[in-house]
């Protein structure tokens, strides 16, 4: 029987996954791997004894088996419900059979014969127009369960995968009738699903990768559509994607209207930003600010607008979960932008920022007063800033309050002990005694002076006892000292 193309292609990527399981990130690297694997993917000696009469023959039939194989569909819907998944769990169970201890080519065969088999109009590589799942959430259940599982089965192979999926992906771009990329899309998404962190273990050098492409728009988005599918399933691989490799190609202008709209979606899907914090510093949010700020840069003016209704869930993100004992590391930063040149817009944002500073974290006024005479211009500005004067002219009204709180009755009563002891003494000094003054007549009138006596006797006899007992007590301890 003639192979079919898609079984012909699991073959091809069964053989060079078990000679060269492993792909380089580097593009040269890639290159020279590619010239090896021609070289060296020769059939086994018996099959090719079995099969020299025929070659003839094969070599004629397989053109038009191979078309007659093939089915183009108007949508990836259509593709997808036409796939035989039963072929497709048989096949992945002959790869395993082959090849029981390299879960790379388990994997690799799994994505070869999804994007050989799913062959639709595929023209946006960013996919913005379709959900953030597409196309992997038009999968079945039986096709989700086998991807999961062959998935599940090579955890330690999925790094090797992912970048396998983008390389391939990237070489089928150079091609002028290349296949389209849904195959190795979904098995992308699933890899996300599964271990976003994946994404984020070679920024670096998928960051080289990127710039490398710098002059082909879309295997530049493409890269970077694969790398932004983490931040679906976790926020903070999201965060760490975009600040790795969409932050340093944003004044690239081909790739930033699509690095700022992941970033819009990526905020807006994850409603709590608290699972972002800690992953962005002053290093990474400061860049952030003069580009939502600073004129003429190489933001267009809609995009610039775009990041800063952005930027405060940024700030959010930046200051983290305990702002208190982190802003006074951005302090320096905001106090050196406020030039006087500055713009109106970014030196609003940029007192506020200093205020919220000072007021949340009390270790930003030490800071301050380090910085205090390098920047005088910029700390003249943040101390006459609209919040300082509103929060000195609160602390002013609180003072005043302070001073002059409720009605002075210690005064009141201060005035009236001066004045009864004035008008006592000049009623004794009247009558020249107290048995015969006008104060003492009151007192006896009103029962007072009769009650002042018992209370005085009951004091002095209490008075004396006690006296008595303390004499008493004394003279037992000094008879205790002597015995």
């Amino acid at each position: 029987s003639v192979p079919s193309r898609g079984d012909s292609r699991v073959v091809s990527l069964s053989l060079q996954s078990k000679m060269l399981p492993g792909l380089s990130l580097n593009a040269e690297g890639f290159e020279k791997i590619g010239k090896k694997l021609n070289k060296e993917q020769v059939p086994p000696p018996a099959e090719v004894q079995q099969k020299k009469p025929n070659a003839g023959k094969q070599n004629k039939k397989s053109p038009s088996n191979s078309s007659s194989k093939q089915t183009h569909y108007k949508s990836l819907e259509e593709a997808i419900k036409a796939l035989d998944v039963m072929d497709l769990k048989q096949q992945l169970e002959k790869s395993q059979a082959l090849f029981p201890e390299n879960p790379c080519v388990w994997v690799k065969d799994l994505a070869g014969y999804l994007n050989s088999k799913l062959i639709a109009p595929d023209t946006d590589p960013t996919l913005s127009s379709y959900a953030h799942d597409y196309p992997y959430c038009l999968a079945g259940k039986e096709l989700r369960s086998i991807v999961k599982n062959i998935l599940g089965k090579s955890t330690d192979a999925l790094k090797d995968f992912f970048d396998h999926c983008i390389f391939t992906m990237l070489r089928e771009l150079d091609k002028q009738a290349g296949e389209p990329l849904h195959g190795y899309r979904m098995c992308i998404q699933a890899v996300m699903m599964n271990k976003p962190k994946v994404a984020t273990l070679n920024l670096s050098e998928h960051l080289e990768l990127l710039r490398s492409h710098q002059n082909r728009p879309a295997k530049c988005l493409s890269i970077m559509w694969a790398l932004g599918q983490a931040g679906f399933y976790d926020l903070s691989q999201g965060v760490r994607v975009w600040l790795g490799i969409m932050l340093p190609v944003l004044g690239v202008k081909t790739l930033s209207a699509y690095a700022i709209a992941y970033l819009e979606r990526l905020l807006s899907f994850h409603a709590n930003l608290t699972k972002g914090f800690g992953v962005m510093g002053p290093k990474e949010f400061f860049p952030l600010l003069d580009f939502a700020y600073m004129p003429k840069n190489a933001l267009s003016t809609s995009l610039q607008e775009q990041l800063r209704r952005l930027y405060p869930r940024l700030k959010v993100l930046a200051f983290g979960g305990k702002p208190e004992s982190t802003l006074h590391t951005y302090f320096p930063s905001f106090l050196s932008r406020a030039t006087p040149n500055c713009p109106d817009a970014m030196k609003k944002e940029l007192l506020n920022s200093l205020t919220e500073c000072l007021s949340v974290d009390a270790q930003s006024l030490g800071v301050w007063r380090q910085l205090y005479t390098k920047h005088l211009t910029q700390s003249r500005a943040t101390a006459n800033s609209e919040d300082i004067q509103d929060c000195n002219a609160v602390c002013s009204s609180l003072q005043m309050k302070i001073r002059c709180q409720g009605f002075p009755w210690s005064r009141l009563l201060m005035a009236m002990l001066v004045f009864a002891a004035g008008f006592i003494a000049h009623d004794l000094r009247s009558h020249r005694t107290f048995a015969g003054s006008t104060t003492a007549l009151y007192l006896e009138r009103t029962g007072v002076t009769a009650v002042s006596q018992q209370a005085w006797r009951k004091v002095s006899y209490y008075s004396q006892q006690g006296i008595r007992v303390q004499s008493l007590y004394c003279w037992c301890k000094r008879t205790h000292l002597y015995s």
